[in-house]
């Protein structure tokens, strides 16, 4: 019932695929076919000493590379481009920056050579599964020339796609090995008949089932849409190291007695089988709910500090067109940084306002070029809401302290594991201070991963509970896992107790009754990107233990109630900051809140309807305003008032 099936008609490319002659980067092939694309060109680099069999590459797999030249006959119309490796790897770091003379700019000319000759490419395949050295450099080059990293086996899970590996029709042979309980007996031999085996040294000594840790390295010798087939004529085990060895070969190109059906690959499930299971819970009616108020007054930006972290706030402007409310408001933001020792590569998440989703295109234009050279740009929400005239724009940020290690995700490639990244902003970003790691998660909403395509045959539960799928798979992948807040906006107030309900049933089954319940808001907006009708975001933390620290010693009781008795409130201990959330119906309780002198340099966030934002407003209180139709606490009680208080 949740198998990755693709909307109508997706978007087609044509692609180039990166070859290295191993199971990965043909069975990754497969899978662009499968999921509509075209075939149009192969690309390998190679040593450029051919008689040297393997260099100490990173990046690529040369072993077997004097083999490659006879996949010409085997697609024959498909074109195979080739160039010499002249750089080494001399950027080891894990998010790549252009480097003179390194092997990355090397593939950058090969796949200039390919756009030259067929500019019509527009996408290229890659094989890489959980490396994220490989695939930041892929994407890095794709980048560079406006093309699409096309990455299917990214994430998948080892045992189950060697399995598919070998039902696929592939016939990929072991041509290198360098692991305990691999020898040169098993050169030569198909992954079929390897597959027990390497199982079996998985469980034994932890042994790579796809070889990721480097074990071994494998040659295609025929695949669903070779018309020929690579033939071993004579082969020659060879001594490498003490620890390895691979296969001096002869080969030829044989004819093919039988075509392998292609169309029998299988594809992952959309959703995996805890999420499945709360996609079960029954979707409510839809009606029509379009009112929508409108008010003119002005917000005025706030600045505030706590726990190291520098919040900015409400950033708008009253220019004419949208592009240029978008510049003033970065050109504050890079004003507002620059004036406190920052750098734009400090902002960790933004939360984008907009009154009008139609102008997003043209908002991120301008959002894009300031960003644009940070290689992990900021996590970002951005949702359309009711903003005050004359304003179309907001802007809010929060920002790394200057000595804090800065981590993330920022994954462009297409895959079957999550969204891939489309605009400038990373999926997580990730403050690494002292004891404590906290990530800020961009928003996600249901957008199939293969195609990039909203399906409009799936049910609310069921695009609600796909999107919270991608932001715990974000979640999970920077290993930051303790939810300190999360809010999902929906565009119609009947989802509001349908995500309250996928909410639980998440907290019971994937995160198995981890206190995460009360720490979700649920709002109503006028629309989210791609017309979707929900959106999951939020904030993780997660404490970096010690080999003598006791379990209990993670969390800590906190009480407010000297300020906040008036509030239904959660407290979350973070690491240095406390977040506390408040919710109420009483304005008077917000009031006197917000003129509390104990909060007057701490952040604080007041979600409420826009009549409500400009009440306050007007009495000259300050917060981080988010103007909204609707609010629920996590169980979908409905309040007028949710407060956020980071101390």
């Amino acid at each position: 019932m949740y198998g990755c099936t693709l909307p109508s008609s997706p978007p087609s490319m044509k692609f180039v695929a990166l070859i290295s002659g191993g199971k990965d980067s043909f069975f990754n092939i497969l899978h662009c076919v499968q999921n509509g694309h075209e075939l149009v060109a192969l690309a390998n680099l190679h040593p450029a000493d051919a008689s040297v069999n393997e260099t100490d590459s990173f990046m690529f797999q040369t072993v077997g590379h004097d083999i490659i030249d006879f996949y010409r006959d085997c697609v024959p119309e498909i074109p195979l481009y080739r160039k010499a490796l002249n750089g080494g790897s001399t950027n080891v770091s894990l998010e790549y920056v252009p480097t003179p003379h390194d092997e990355i700019e090397d593939l950058l000319e090969l796949l200039q050579e390919v756009k030259r000759k067929q500019p019509d490419v527009e996408g290229v395949s890659c094989g890489a599964i959980l490396s994220h050295y490989q695939r930041t450099r892929v994407e890095n080059v794709c980048d560079r020339l406006g093309l699409t990293s096309l990455a299917y086996l990214w994430q998948r899970d080892q045992a189950e796609l060697m399995r598919e590996i070998c039902g696929s029709g592939l016939d990929a042979r072991l041509i290198k090995v360098a692991a305990i309980g691999l020898n040169e007996k098993h050169l030569g031999k198909p992954l079929a008949e390897m597959y027990p085996i390497l199982t079996k040294l998985n469980q034994m000594y932890d042994v790579h089932v796809c070889g990721e840790g480097g074990e071994f390295e494998s040659l295609v010798f025929d695949a669903p849409f070779f018309q020929r087939k690579l033939a071993l004529a004579a082969s020659e085990p060879v001594r490498h190291s003490s620890d390895a060895s691979y296969l001096r070969m002869k080969i030829t190109v044989e004819e093919k007695n039988q075509q392998v059906n292609q169309e029998n690959i299988p594809t992952p499930p959309l959703l995996s089988e805890n999420f499945a299971e709360i996609a079960e819970i029954q979707s409510p009616p839809i009606t029509a709910d379009t009112a929508v108020p409108s008010a003119s007054f002005r917000v005025s930006p706030r600045v505030s500090k706590s726990g190291g972290r520098l919040f900015i706030s409400n950033l708008v402007s009253t220019k004419d067109s949208i592009e240029d409310q978008t510049s003033d408001a970065l050109e504050q933001l890079r004003s507002e940084i620059c004036a406190r020792g920052y750098t734009m590569a400090n902002v960790q998440h933004v939360c984008l306002l907009v009154s009008d989703m139609a102008h997003f295109s043209r908002v991120n234009s301008v959002y894009g070029k300031f960003f644009e050279e940070i290689h992990l740009p900021p996590s970002r929400v951005c949702v359309e809401t009711v903003l005050p005239q004359p304003y179309r724009i907001q802007m809010s940020c929060v920002v790394m302290p200057l000595e804090h290690e800065k981590m993330g995700i920022h994954i462009r490639s297409r895959s079957y594991w999550a969204p891939q990244n489309i605009g400038p902003y990373s999926q997580a970003i990730v403050d690494h201070r002292g004891k404590f790691k906290n990530a800020t998660l961009s928003g996600q909403i249901p957008l199939v991963p293969a195609s990039m395509q909203l399906d409009t045959s799936m049910s609310n539960t069921e695009s609600a509970v796909l999107a919270l799928q991608h932001l715990y798979r974000a979640k999970t992948l920077v290993d930051v896992k303790q939810f300190s807040e999360a809010i999902c906006f929906v565009t119609n107030p009947a989802l509001a107790p349908l995500s309250a309900q996928i909410w639980q049933s998440y907290v019971d089954d994937v995160e198995y009754g981890q206190d995460f319940y009360n720490r979700l808001l649920i709002v109503q907006v006028t629309n989210l990107p791609r017309n979707a009708n929900v959106e999951w975001g939020g904030s993780t933390f997660e404490k970096i233990r010690d080999m003598y620290e006791d379990e209990e010693e993670t969390g800590t009781s906190l009480s407010y109630d000297d300020i906040t008795e008036k509030f239904k409130t959660s407290v979350v201990a973070g690491g240095d900051t406390n977040l506390v959330k408040l919710v109420t119906d009483d304005i008077s309780a917000v009031i006197e809140f917000l003129r509390n002198p104990r909060i007057q340099d701490s952040y604080v966030r007041v979600i409420a309807g826009l009549d409500d934002i400009h009440r306050l407003t007007n009495m000259g209180l300050s917060a981080e305003w988010i103007p909204v139709l609707k609010v629920w606490d996590s169980d979908a009680t409905p309040c007028s008032f949710a407060l956020l208080w980071v101390e």
